[in-house]
């Protein structure tokens, strides 16, 4: 058994939701830590005194429950261990393994004092049937990659390594908690990356979607790779890809769209990209069209297109983006007259609104990402992210923080 490393964020958001009367739902990629987040809690209920007994953690994946594939069998063999007396603690990994598993897990709720936790590595999990039947009863955990908080604590670094190398490290690698293991060697980092990736894509999208041509596919995922923050929509792809002739227009139909709507529908049900939509600021309304996409992790687009440091300002806005997202805030492009800004974020209380951007050392630049902000006639904070280390902090109430410091806070 490997060493376990804890992630406090999330091991915190299960504890706070423990005995409460809801299933708690972890999702994510593979190998983002789910597992390693269920042993922690594990660890964390046997430390608080719960007995073994009382706690029933299973990995579906793993071939020792090979006959448990339904619903019916899977209720059957859980029921037999749940003991008489005292609140049993069920942990089921990877439970999208058991077809139908909702109306069992709905079944344990209904016939026993049980405390519900699971995972799975896709959205079908949290299909339609299944919000359906758990509808209102259940809380998703929304596990992502390390942040570069967490990435400092997981490696080792030498004494000398000053923070822009080590951000430089996160940038080319990625926050996939496995790496650790390589200890930043490029060529092993990749294979393991290509695995992770290879595993998502058969397992998560081709088997579950029987009519998917892989090379399609891939062509997609490396459009939307190397076109992350840049803004889209299926056609404009389709139309992309049919000039390199690689998606058949039917005459006066656009099918590229379509198709290619469906796929990237796919790559976010099995969360390896997020889209995000275009609100209207102004008029204070979702824009139907035109959003972007951003990958799940870095290392998995420099492992696909190879490291390379030319879109610099689009990676740190994807850095940005998942760190909002690690937030809890819900995140818009935001649209101010004909101009764009990058992030609108969004909390119940509270909004933000965040340009990132390499450098605001130019005169031009500088210009180009502070007049959205100043059109924005409300008062929540406005805040330009770079890599400057500058000592101007602000411009005209326009707060310029250095993109480190902003994401170590």
């Amino acid at each position: 058994m490997t060493e376990l490393i804890n992630r406090p964020e999330y091991l915190s958001q299960l504890i706070q939701n423990k005995d409460v009367n809801l299933v708690k739902i972890v999702t994510g990629i593979r190998r983002c830590g789910k597992s390693s987040l269920l042993d922690l809690f594990h660890q964390y209920l046997t430390d608080i005194g719960v007995p073994e007994t009382n706690i029933i953690h299973m990995n579906l994946e793993s071939l020792r429950y090979r006959n448990l594939s339904n619903y019916l069998a899977f209720y059957d063999y859980v029921s037999a261990h749940i003991p008489k007396t005292g609140k049993t603690y069920l942990i089921f990994d990877e439970l999208q393994a058991v077809e139908h598993w909702e109306k069992a897990i709905e079944s344990f709720r209904l016939d026993f004092d049980v405390d519900i936790y699971i995972t799975g590595s896709n959205a079908y999990l949290l299909s339609t049937e299944f919000s359906t039947l758990l509808s209102g009863r259940y809380v998703e955990i929304r596990m992502l990659p390390l942040s570069f908080k967490e990435f400092l604590t997981f490696y080792e670094f030498l004494p000398t390594a000053t923070m822009e190398e080590k951000f430089q490290r996160y940038l080319q690698f990625g926050g996939m908690p496995i790496l650790r293991e390589y200890h930043f060697n490029e060529a092993r980092s990749m294979q393991a990356l290509e695995g992770i990736y290879s595993t998502v894509v058969l397992r998560d999208i081709l088997q579950r979607n029987n009519q998917t041509d892989q090379s399609m596919l891939q062509k997609i995922i490396l459009f939307l790779c190397s076109n992350i923050g840049s803004i889209t929509s299926p056609n404009s792809i389709g139309n992309a890809l049919s000039n390199e002739g690689d998606i058949q227009n039917v005459k006066g139909k656009n099918v590229a769209g379509k198709t290619v709507d469906k796929y990237i529908t796919m790559l976010r049900s099995a969360f390896i990209f997020y889209y995000i939509g275009r609100y209207d600021i102004k008029g204070k309304q979702l824009l139907k069209t035109l959003g972007k996409n951003y990958i799940i992790d870095m290392g998995f687009r420099n492992m696909l297109l190879g490291y390379r440091d030319a879109d610099r300002g689009h990676i740190l806005e994807n850095i940005v983006f998942l760190e909002l997202i690690r937030r809890d805030y819900r995140v818009y492009i935001g649209k101010v007259g004909e101009t764009e800004i990058d992030f609108v974020a969004e909390k119940p209380n509270n909004k933000l609104y965040i340009q990132v951007t390499e450098s605001m050392q130019s005169p031009e630049t500088r210009e180009r990402e502070l007049r959205p902000l100043r059109m924005i006639p409300d008062n929540y904070e406005k805040i330009v992210l770079s890599m400057d280390r500058n000592f101007i902090n602000s411009y005209d109430g326009i707060k310029s923080l250095y993109l480190i410091d902003w994401l170590l806070s």
